[in-house]
């Protein structure tokens, strides 16, 4: 089974470059599930709305990931009720809306997808290491292919976490700096690994913001409203190959476009 994760979708230009290489290459790669982290595909760039959920479901994603922004737009609410496929942080505490994991049922067998947050440099929230464990299991119940996205920070905590459910999972990667990492591999038990999958969106901002916002937060320390930079996009993702039989990973493979450019596995 081949599985596709898109790196954080930022803003309109980040929603369009998600759906373009969909279209032209999913079939193409014959990826099985695609997973993308939405968390920022509002046109603002923080939270997801109802335009950027249908574009990005529309165009053949799967499941949709989210992570400290979850809650910026109030459409979340609602598409939570609507889409079992759009899932938050497992690690919320408990009563928020939502759910922290998914099954898809691809044409190559059934796929879970878990989410998770960070507690390193991020928002309080419940132990990371005790929700992987718990959701994982819960989706191994019904089959042995999973997939967890872990939003945080800090790169340090992400491996520690993809160690402790390796040979549990089949891919376990990492969103949240919008900067691909170069660490992809194979875990010593068989999970597929990265620490960051990237950002699919505005290039030349600071990780998609106009770089003039950006920069007066910097040198001021002041509040600034930041917008989605414009200018060229890029698409950052990975493509695992999963053993359906073991639920191993065979390979993983980092993507990282500008543009039209035809995507290389590297």
């Amino acid at each position: 089974m081949k599985a596709l994760f898109i790196g954080d979708v930022f803003g309109e230009a980040g929603v369009k470059a998600a759906a373009a290489f969909l279209y032209r290459h999913k079939g193409k790669l014959e990826i099985d599930i695609a997973v993308a982290n939405g968390e920022n595909s509002s046109p603002r760039g923080a939270g997801i709305n109802r335009a950027a959920a249908a574009a990005l479901l529309g165009a053949g994603v799967d499941v949709i990931t989210l992570g400290n922004h979850a809650f910026k737009d109030r459409d979340v609410f609602a598409l939570f009720k609507e889409h079992d496929n759009i899932i938050r942080p497992a690690n919320y505490p408990d009563g928020v809306p939502g759910r922290g994991s998914a099954v898809f049922y691809s044409g190559r067998g059934a796929v879970g997808v878990v989410n998770l947050m960070g507690r390193l440099y991020m928002e309080a929230c419940d132990c990371p290491f005790a929700a992987a464990e718990r959701e994982v299991a819960k989706i191994r119940e019904v089959t042995n292919m999973a997939i967890v996205d872990m939003h945080a920070e800090a790169t340090s905590e992400k491996k520690a976490v993809a160690l402790c459910v390796d040979g549990r999972c089949g891919l376990f990667v990492g969103t949240h700096t919008h900067v691909q990492t170069a660490d992809s591999g194979l875990l010593p038990q068989g999970t597929a690994f990265i620490s960051d999958a990237g950002m699919t969106g505005p290039a030349d901002g600071v990780i998609g913001v106009r770089q003039d916002a950006a920069i007066r937060r910097f040198r001021t320390l002041l509040p600034e409203r930041f917008a989605p930079a414009e200018g060229r996009v890029q698409f950052n993702a990975v493509v695992a190959d999963i053993d359906e039989a073991t639920g191993f990973a065979v390979s993983i493979h980092r993507i990282s476009t500008f543009g039209d450019e035809e995507p290389q596995l590297l």
